[in-house]
């Protein structure tokens, strides 16, 4: 992601072009990361039925320790875009709007640029929106290794090398469900005072 560098030595006019640039190259790279993060989801749905139908068609519950190491890379990918999609929104209107906006300003203080960052964010339902996100990426990306690894406790095998890839594998989803949560975007928007 790029950011904003010293451009008091260039007119405004080139300032503006530089900073608009900026923002299409922001915000193309949050499409693409939409757009990765919604296949990410898929790719784990994917990962957990091919895993469950192979465990299930050969017999061997050990696969099932497949589960959580498929869901943990693709939880933690899916993650890592979701925080960048929402870093991009914060620098663009903490950032890029105050520092274009300064540019552009006519005296009136009336410009308010790239009002669709702030917006949107401003939704009364948004909390509820995100909540209920926040519980689909949990039962999406940390239930099915949770199950995976309580059915492979449950009905064996009970060897060394299984316990412990499934001690590692719970400590795995563990790991990412706390940061599913911590990364997870759930206020809602500020009230004035």
């Amino acid at each position: 992601m790029s950011a904003i560098t010293d451009i008091t030595a260039v007119s405004p006019e080139h300032a503006v072009k530089a900073l608009l640039s900026e923002y299409d190259a922001l915000k193309a790279e949050q499409r693409q990361r939409i757009g990765a993060r919604g296949q990410l989801m898929y790719a784990t749905l994917t990962a957990v039925a091919g895993i469950s139908t192979v465990t299930a068609t050969v017999g061997r519950l050990e696969l099932l320790l497949l589960l959580p190491l498929a869901a943990t890379v693709l939880g933690w990918a899916y993650v890592i875009n979701n925080h960048k999609i929402a870093v991009i929104g914060r620098y663009v209107r903490g950032r890029l709007a105050p520092h274009l906006g300064g540019l552009v300003d006519d005296g009136s203080n009336d410009i308010d640029l790239f009002t669709w960052e702030k917006y949107h964010r401003d939704d009364p339902l948004r909390p509820s929106r995100k909540r209920l996100q926040l519980a689909v990426d949990l039962a999406a990306f940390c239930a099915p290794s949770l199950t995976g690894l309580t059915l492979l406790w449950l009905l064996g095998p009970h060897t060394p090398t299984v316990l412990i890839g499934s001690a590692a594998a719970l400590a795995a989803v563990v790991i990412l469900a706390t940061q599913i949560i911590r990364y997870a975007d759930v206020t809602g928007p500020v009230q004035p005072v």
